[in-house]
């Protein structure tokens, strides 16, 4: 029998082609593209798991659906979670005390284990919110549409499409600094934490003013930030990163290769990754919404302070603390910079104790917490803007170029508020005096209508 002739040269060419194509795709994937959806699983199913408490399953199942070619475990005893795609491109998240989950990238998990951060709170007494947990009042006050607004709260957490879910988990209203409404989903309660989003950047703006307050940073000045002092970006203020108007280059989109994800997943230090962008546009011409700019303002915040326990403790001691914010937990990242764009966990709660902050003018208990004028600052909208877009705050302000445009047009125009992925918000409405908590995870942005369901709720609320 003669022996099998060999294939002709192309065709072997060819194979050996396909099989180089083939290797450097898996390379591509697991070097590029994978470890975005790895460390974004990872880093939220720890923070699910043990900020939170929730059960892995339904973490998987809910919250992270749409990366369900992603596989995670979760160890309980060393406080990890480890996600991978069929083995390739894993990342482990780590736990800490007091400071949530961070992706160990070049930093190892046992490193990051050895960073926490203590604190003792005060039990949390049975005193009328907000001073305490106790309770909404007993009778609602004159004018309030009792059935209107149990209906109105009752639709948020209705689900009329099958196919694209509004996953509501919580909802509060506050009017006259009452808890007039509450309720939660299955599996959630006044006591489970919700990540914020972005709405961690409005807490990252009040944290700034806190410091504005004490002298430590000015609004107005050039942004104290050394690497830039030989270049233009040495022009850039603090007002303007708190605007999104800075001109600096940073592209807010989610997905691989892209800015946002690679500084949230991908690196140890998010801030490097944003401080190393050049400017796009002369500053305080553009406005550009960037995760980016907001790292930035953690950065400057952690700068102000000797030692990198004492940045650990502002928040809580010159926030969350006075307010009663006992659930509110701030994670970092690797380098234990907070990532002040993104993650900041805490009760409905005390999101809606936060909104109270802002509604009553930064006052509480009588006593100032954000500098005079903050608020005011805060929610006026930037020049640059389209009126919807305030100091780390979204504004509901007309379009200059066209008045009868608005954020949400069937709420008031004194409203604003802090806006997060997945349809988290605290609406502030002065002219109410109410301010509206909703929390879920919504992934299809069409699935949920802010603007109608406060609509709603404040039609049922009492005149002012």
């Amino acid at each position: 029998m003669s022996p099998k002739p060999a294939p002709p040269r192309w065709r072997r060419r060819l194979l050996v082609g396909l099989g180089v194509a083939l290797l450097a795709a898996i390379v591509f994937l697991a070097g590029w593209i994978l470890p975005t959806a790895t460390g974004y699983v990872a880093k939220n199913a720890c923070s699910a798991v043990f900020v939170a408490g929730r059960a892995p399953d339904r973490v998987g199942a809910e919250d992270l659906a749409p990366q369900s070619y992603v596989s995670f475990t979760v160890d309980r005893e060393q406080r990890r979670v480890r996600a991978s795609v069929f083995g390739l491109a894993a990342r482990t998240a780590v736990y800490r005390d007091g400071l949530g989950c961070a992706l160990a990238i070049d930093a190892t998990p046992e490193s990051l284990q050895a960073q926490t951060l203590a604190l003792a709170h005060a039990p949390a007494s049975d005193a009328p919110w907000p001073a305490g947990e106790g309770e909404r009042l007993a009778a609602d006050p004159p004018g309030l549409d009792r059935a209107a607004l149990d209906a109105a709260v009752a639709a948020a957490f209705a689900e009329p499409n099958p196919d694209s879910l509004r996953r509501t988990r919580a909802v509060v209203v506050v009017h006259g600094g009452a808890i007039v409404a509450e309720r939660y989903a299955d599996g959630f309660d006044r006591d489970t934490r919700h990540l914020g989003w972005s709405m961690s950047k409005s807490i990252t703006s009040a944290l700034v003013g806190i410091l504005v307050g004490r002298g430590l940073l000015t609004r107005d000045a050039p942004a104290p930030v050394p690497a830039w002092a030989d270049d233009p970006r040495r022009a850039v203020t603090l007002d303007q990163l708190l605007r999104m108007s800075s001109g600096l280059e940073f592209e807010e989109r989610y997905g691989p290769l892209a800015d946002a994800t690679h500084m949230l997943f991908e690196v140890d230090d998010a801030a490097d990754v944003a401080l190393a962008r050049p400017l796009a546009h002369d500053p305080d011409t553009v406005f550009s919404y960037s995760s980016g700019t907001t790292n930035i303002l953690s950065w400057i915040v952690r700068r102000q302070f000797p030692e990198l326990a004492a940045y650990h403790r502002f928040p809580h001691e010159a926030l969350f603390a006075p307010l009663g914010m006992r659930s509110a937990v701030f994670e970092t990242d690797a380098s234990g910079t907070f990532l002040g764009s993104s993650f900041v966990y805490a009760t409905a709660r005390d999101w809606a104790r936060f909104g109270l902050l802002y509604l009553r003018d930064g006052v509480w208990d009588g006593a100032r917490i954000l500098p005079e004028g903050w608020v005011a600052y805060s929610r006026t909208p930037t020049k640059t803007g389209t009126g919807d877009y305030a100091a780390h705050f979204w504004a509901n302000a007309p379009d200059p170029a066209d008045p009868n445009k608005r954020r949400l047009p069937h709420v008031p125009a004194d409203a604003y508020q802090a806006s997060g992925f997945q349809g988290q918000a605290v609406l502030i409405v002065p002219s109410r005096d109410a301010v509206i908590v909703r929390l879920g995870m919504t992934h299809d942005r069409g699935a949920w209508d802010l603007d109608g369901f406060a609509s709603a709720v404040l039609a049922a609320l009492p005149a002012t």
